[in-house]
């Protein structure tokens, strides 16, 4: 390499220039730094601030040329380059050049660029992309060992000291697509299971250490989970199960069990909310098909009218509030409401009653489910 650039600096003083660039950053990436030292490394060569910002997290570094980090606000851009991963464009870097761009600026972003993207394929997650199926069982797998599951995170991607979180998807939409309404800017890698499809989403840090979930609400610990997903984000059909723990094996059963209690009004649930409920999916099947309340929702299922109306007044607990979600009088869901009432052999307008319909309910809901 010295060699070619002796012979480029007889004929071209810039070519010289662009070849010891181009070596400058052969040698970080051979020796595996990091995105601060890569920001420093080239701040320190440009003579100006260096940045680096990535998409998927919002994590920006940005350097001095004294090797320090950025204090002062970020300044305007000389020269920016997109980092391209994968066909994809997950970041940027840039120079906070104050006159006129150097004649190497391009040659040096182009290699930063290219380092940058080097780093975050051994370290750290790009956006939404589908994933290695094989990869993603193994990391949700309570049979993997802990070595094999780290090892599994890794090549997908996932920073090794961050939570990881799951979402278990039914939909005809592409998995891809779900993650990107779902989580907007999170790095995630979707795949589809033999039950289920999975969206594997990692949290980040900001700037003062406080754990970020899924969807970008501080917790400010590690565990923390997902705030509420807007069901209005998704297309029709999507049903989502958001698990909130963590661990991703134990994420990925709390997922699979909120979206056992989701509905066509309800097409995401997060694991957090469901409380004590999330016991009736413990309940063996044959036990709850055999109970009184359950096979009596199954008999009054034959007729949706009625079921819908059921529904609305449990969610609701009042005949006007379940009539304004009806769209129907208040008169009209009463006679329903008197009718279902002798079907199930349960008085609907005691506590009691709609308490012990409602579960009866979300009882039957799992077995179809």
């Amino acid at each position: 390499m010295e060699a070619l650039a002796a012979r480029l600096s007889q004929l071209d003083a810039h070519a010289e220039g662009a070849i010891r660039v181009v070596a400058f950053y052969d040698t970080l990436m051979r020796r595996r730094v990091d995105l601060p030292a890569l920001a420093r490394s080239s701040a320190g060569l440009a003579e100006c601030v260096a940045g680096v910002r990535l998409h998927g997290t919002g994590r920006m570094v940005r350097a001095s040329p004294d090797g320090t980090d950025a204090a002062a606000p970020p300044g305007s851009a000389s020269t920016t380059v997109p980092i391209t991963l994968d066909e994809e464009e997950v970041g940027a870097v840039w120079l906070e050049r104050g006159g006129p761009p150097h004649p190497l600026d391009d040659v040096l972003l182009d290699r930063l660029a290219i380092a940058a993207a080097a780093v975050l394929e051994r370290y750290g997650p790009a956006r939404t992309t589908m994933a290695d199926p094989a990869l993603v069982e193994l990391a949700v797998s309570s049979d993997c060992d802990e070595a094999g599951r780290a090892r599994a995170l890794r090549l997908l991607g996932f920073a090794p000291d961050l939570p990881v979180r799951a979402v278990a998807v039914r939909s005809d939409v592409p998995l891809d697509r779900v993650a990107a309404l779902l989580c907007p800017g999170r790095p995630a890698k979707a795949a589809p299971l033999t039950d289920a499809g999975i969206i594997l989403v990692a949290a980040h840090t900001d700037a003062g250490g406080a754990s970020r979930d899924t969807c970008g609400a501080a917790t400010g610990t590690a565990t923390a989970a997902p705030d509420a997903i807007a069901p209005d984000l998704l297309p029709a059909g999507v049903r989502a199960g958001v698990g909130t723990a963590g661990n991703p094996v134990m994420s990925w059963r709390e997922a699979r069990t909120a979206l056992r209690f989701t509905a066509e009004r309800r097409p995401v649930v997060r694991h957090a909310d469901l409380g004590a409920l999330a016991l009736l999916a413990e309940i063996p099947e044959d036990v709850a098909r055999a109970n009184h309340d359950v096979a009596a929702i199954a008999r009054l299922a034959r007729h949706p009218e009625d079921l819908e109306t059921l529904d609305a007044f449990c969610a609701t607990g009042s005949l006007r509030r379940a009539a304004d979600r009806l769209h129907l009088h208040h008169s009209s869901v009463a006679r329903r409401i008197e009718q279902i009432t002798k079907i199930l052999g349960i008085e609907l307008t005691h506590p009691a009653g709609l308490l012990r319909a409602g579960l009866a309910l979300t009882a039957w809901r799992l077995l179809d489910n």
